[in-house]
């Protein structure tokens, strides 16, 4: 058996800080949540204070009854806190890739152009899209149905609705969310049109 390093100490500590403030953010006392992971509420008190040996099967159960998962449960803190987009001038669009879920990408665009109306020019694809107004207003188009979002208001879609984004009345700004499939659709359409 090697012998533990300090690092290996603190990664102990980290996941027993966290069992604990998960426990106590879902409302739980002690003795819930041993019921739900199935361990004794001694065994649960021991393992949050540090009395008792971490076991990978107890943190798999531990995990499941916290509703998270084991990578996220021992998951270390990374040094690249700060993350600088990366440029995409050909489309004027600034892309933040989200750590805690590959699959997700975050967009900041500024737009100047009107959306069109017409649902035929608009684009449907599989996935789910959320979007901030962070200046300006922008105007969502939703098949025939037309939404204007001002200034920090938001809006949450399913993209499989023929959809479009542009701006009313002068620039707007906003920040959008794509899922991995709208990530996906956005991109082939950008490598079909690749100077909107």
């Amino acid at each position: 058996m090697l012998p533990m390093t300090q690092d290996d100490d603190d990664l102990d500590s980290l996941v027993r800080k966290r069992i604990r403030a998960l426990r106590v953010a879902q409302g739980w006392s002690l003795e819930e949540l041993a019921t739900r992971a199935r361990l004794s509420q001694s065994s649960l008190s021991r393992i949050e204070n540090g009395q008792r040996r971490l076991a990978l099967d107890q943190l798999v159960t531990l995990a499941r009854a916290l509703d998270t998962t084991l990578d996220q449960l021992v998951e270390t803190a990374s040094d690249d806190i700060v993350t600088s987009p990366m440029i995409d001038s050909a489309h004027g669009l600034m892309r933040w890739p989200i750590k805690a879920d590959p699959g997700m990408t975050v967009v900041r665009q500024r737009m100047t152009q009107p959306p069109p109306d017409n649902p035929a020019r608009m684009r449907a694809h599989p996935g789910r899209e959320w979007l901030v107004v962070l200046s300006g207003t922008a105007v969502l188009m939703l098949g025939h149905r037309r939404f204007r979002l001002e200034t920090n208001q938001a809006a949450e879609f399913p993209t499989m609705l023929p959809h479009a984004i542009g701006a009313d009345g002068g620039p707007c700004e906003i920040l959008g969310i794509f899922d991995r499939d709208a990530r996906r659709g956005h991109q082939q359409r950008e490598s079909e049109n690749p100077q909107r």
